[in-house]
């Protein structure tokens, strides 16, 4: 450090992401690393001072859920995420990564087959490999971006569409394909057990590829597979089993407790302590958001979806497939399946085509009364009009059985962010600033320096990133600094592109992105890498 460093922050109290107690000091940044001096410490010049006296200053929060493999590059100032302290993404979950895909086809395949939730952006979609997608970002966007490998791009390059079983060479090509893409900077494998064509793999399959994962340093990102057995518990059981057999670590992502389980929070989370007393290495995350959301249509049947979008598309448009799911969901949940009543609170959006823009942000039980059709009509008219691009808002976990699992040690702050839609589930624009203002500040359910160690060290080092997620000597930084007697999060079910409140600076690898409130226009992210 040279005798002027380009920034002081002062006065703040450093919550360096540990968990230990907070302190007054103050943190330098020069070039893109950082210093932490303690109070009374002598403070170098600075060619810039901020001071942060009543505020907090940790590390940057780091989303280990984030749908924004796509859209970031349509928009790179990224500022839903950035503007809420977020300064690394981790993309390519639930099994849905966009690359390694060496087919230009497959790749576009994928897009589109996907865009109900990832978006399909007016961008060049002209990479190969693992190596050239992560080349798209390196100070192009505005915040850091991580990459996990999904099993559906290594199925699609290997398997194709199609719901076959994987053999032994096409189970060695696909990890393979796993190790190159690690090797070339990916974190590690995730599977999303409701999406084709990953949703085929079995537990062996899962096991061999996680097995792959940890030999390269990496882990097991799970979606699980929410139809198995009990719909409760088994799910969750077959992610920890994957774990065990691939002798890899497990992270399970948006775990929580839905209003139809017939048990209680404190049974899924006896999975994670059981497997832990084993000697697994688990983990979660959860997002503090009674609104989830995903493409309109996982809520076909998984067989309607083999082969691909084409093949999709084409069954979507025939009777007879129509009477099948039909029949499938009446045997599934009864007259709620097809009537308008059962609808109410399926909101769609990411609407193209002129005449149903009118659409966005409706209910699909608008739809199908205005239009005068069922459930299966309205939603496999829907998407054969906008391409499969449509994406729906639902009702998620509820506010109280959330606690235990934002309590939980092995617990971590994500958002499961989508950036398509009118109106967006509010976890997009306000899931870390709930937990500050919320969570910690309002409901007492958590320390300050425990929630920031679940929003920075315990990611980190998930994502095994040594450098990263802690306020320390050396570390890139990669800081946020808060108001803690007013940050809040603004974004509502009815206005959820509202920015939070609070977040006052965000410095991405020493870069300001967030100054006062503001975003610089700065793009200094780079790809995180373990």
């Amino acid at each position: 450090m040279g005798d002027r460093i380009d920034l002081l922050i002062t006065g703040g109290t450093v919550v360096d992401g540990t968990g230990v107690p907070g302190f007054v000091g103050s943190v330098g940044v020069d070039g893109d690393r950082l210093t932490v001096f303690r109070a009374g410490a002598e403070v170098p010049a600075a060619q810039r001072v901020i001071d942060a006296t009543g505020k907090v200053v940790a590390p940057g929060f780091i989303d280990v859920h984030s749908h924004a493999g796509l859209m970031i590059l349509a928009d790179p100032r990224h500022e839903p995420k950035v503007r809420q302290g977020v300064t690394t993404e981790i993309v390519g979950v639930d099994g849905l990564s966009y690359a390694p895909l060496p087919s230009r086809a497959d790749l576009a395949a994928l897009i589109e087959m996907n865009a109900g939730l990832d978006g399909a952006p007016d961008i060049p979609a002209d990479w190969d490999s693992v190596g050239d997608y992560l080349d798209r970002f390196d100070s192009k966007v505005a915040c850091n971006v991580g990459l996990m490998v999904g099993n559906s791009a290594l199925r699609i390059s290997r398997l194709g569409w199609e719901d076959v079983p994987a053999d032994s060479a096409a189970l060695a090509d696909m990890q393979q394909l796993l190790a190159d893409a690690m090797a070339a900077g990916a974190l590690g494998i995730s599977s999303g057990l409701d999406y084709p064509p990953g949703a085929y793999a079995t537990t062996d399959e899962l096991a061999a590829l996680s097995g792959e994962a940890a030999r390269h340093g990496g882990f097991y990102h799970t979606h699980v597979r929410y139809p198995l057995g009990d719909r409760f518990l088994d799910p969750f059981r077959e992610a920890i089993e994957i774990g065990r057999r691939g002798s890899g670590r497990v992270h399970i992502t948006h775990f929580y407790h839905r209003p139809t389980h017939p048990g209680t929070p404190a049974q899924l989370l006896a999975l994670v302590d059981d497997a832990i007393a084993e000697g697994m290495d688990v983990t979660f995350d959860s997002y503090p958001s009674e609104w989830a959301s995903t493409r309109l249509l996982i809520q076909i049947p998984q067989w309607v979806q083999a082969g691909g979008p084409a093949a999709t598309k084409e069954r979507l448009a025939d009777r007879a497939v129509r009477d099948r799911i039909r029949a499938e969901w009446r045997a599934r949940g009864g007259a709620a399946y097809t009537s308008a009543a059962g609808w109410t609170d399926v909101r769609l959006g990411a609407f193209t085509r002129p005449d149903n823009l009118r659409w966005e942000a409706k209910s699909l039980a608008d739809v199908m009364n205005e239009r005068g059709v069922d459930a299966v009509d309205a939603v496999c008219d829907l998407l054969l009009e906008e391409n499969l691009r449509t994406n729906q808002v639902t009702s998620g976990p509820i506010k109280a059985t959330m606690e235990p699992f934002f309590k939980h040690p092995q617990g971590m702050v994500a958002t499961d962010s989508t950036f398509i839609g009118a109106k967006p589930s509010p976890r997009t624009y306000g899931s870390f600033p709930r937990v500050l203002g919320e969570f910690v500040r309002e409901d007492h359910w958590l320390g300050l320096e425990e929630a920031v160690r679940k929003m920075t060290g315990a990611p980190a080092a998930r994502l095994g990133l040594g450098d990263r997620g802690q306020l320390a000597d050396g570390y890139l930084a990669d800081v946020v600094v808060f108001n803690p007697a007013t940050v809040r999060s603004n974004a509502t079910y009815d206005e959820p592109r509202r920015f939070p409140t609070g977040i006052d600076y965000v410095l991405v690898n020493g870069v300001i992105v967030v100054d006062n409130g503001t975003h610089t226009g700065a793009l200094p992210g780079r790809v995180v890498r373990h």
